[in-house]
């Protein structure tokens, strides 16, 4: 139940697929049917192994790439930074003390 999926990431990067349970962060890490398959139990995952074969590891690569590179994620933040830096509303306000003095 690892909270973002750093190996599935690492194996993609490769171009390897990855099979893995439906835990955690695998439904947002691995495209079902694109850069692996995920799996309900042991059953599944064996039934996964025989169709390895129709993955392209190219394919894997270029889904890493789109999705996970650090000049990618880099680019997001950039964004999202430049969509709050031009914004015409500002929503930082002061907050005074409204206590009583003792």
């Amino acid at each position: 139940n690892e909270p973002f999926g750093m190996v599935m990431i690492e194996a993609m990067a490769c171009g390897t697929p990855v099979i893995a349970f439906n835990r955690g962060s695998v439904p947002e890490v691995v495209d079902d049917g694109l850069t692996g398959f995920i799996v309900e139990d042991e059953k599944s995952a064996i039934g996964a192994f025989d169709r390895l074969w129709q993955l392209s590891h190219q394919n894997i690569r270029r889904q890493f790439e789109k999705r996970f590179t650090a000049r990618r994620m880099a680019q997001e933040y950039l964004a999202v930074y430049r969509s709050l830096a031009d914004r015409d509303e500002r929503h930082l306000r002061l907050v005074v003390d409204r206590a009583p003095a003792l």
